[in-house]
């Protein structure tokens, strides 16, 4: 028992760090998108003509704010989740249950990392520039010059999917925990322990 509680408490400040600094960067990548799809509804409407680059800015602060929010709501319970069955059977095959289902999360999770990874991030696409974002000021970094590369934007996917991965194993060690009989011992999962994200 001293294991599984060795290996969940780094792993549960871990998150719990990393999950608020991704609360932050998440809540300015969806500001930063809200900022520019109203610009280029402005500049549409009233002007006659949007920059051409705000519809791929807003699709970037998307990626980023999914990838990032996605690990906190599934660590939260936030995900929608049809729950009649695990409450209609006894404690000890619910818990069992929940374990099982978390184990075929992991497994779906693996595979998203590696469509990521591979499938994303090092591919034609990936390596690819952006058809109109560009950096600031006439920046030039890398392959792409100016523009930035489609890795940046597919990042959002195979970060968001480690993060899930890091939360799918704590959620799996506390399940375990329960299972034994010393689910007291653990604190409970709360937005209160993001309190400095807000």
């Amino acid at each position: 028992m001293s294991v599984l509680f060795g290996l969940l408490w780094p792993l549960e400040r871990f998150n719990t760090a990393v999950l608020a600094i991704g609360k932050v960067i998440a809540v300015i990548a969806l500001a930063i998108m809200a900022s520019l799809i109203l610009g280029q509804v402005f500049f549409r409407y009233v002007l006659s003509d949007a920059p051409n680059w705000t519809e791929e800015g807003a699709r970037f602060g998307m990626l980023w704010m999914t990838g990032l929010m996605a690990p906190l709501a599934f660590r939260m319970g936030g995900f929608v989740s049809i729950d009649m069955l695990e409450r209609a059977l006894p404690r000890l095959v619910s818990g069992l249950l929940t374990l099982v289902l978390l184990a075929i999360t992991l497994w779906v999770l693996v595979i998203a990392w590696d469509r990521g990874l591979n499938n994303h991030l090092d591919t034609i696409s990936g390596r690819g520039c952006s058809s109109s974002l560009r950096w600031p000021f006439g920046i030039e970094y890398g392959r792409c010059g100016d523009k930035f590369q489609n890795n940046f934007q597919y990042a959002s996917l195979w970060v968001g999917v480690n993060l899930l991965i890091l939360v799918n194993v704590e959620l799996m060690i506390r399940q375990t925990i329960k299972l034994l009989g010393q689910g007291d011992r653990l604190k409970p999962l709360s937005a209160d322990d993001f309190q400095g994200a807000d």
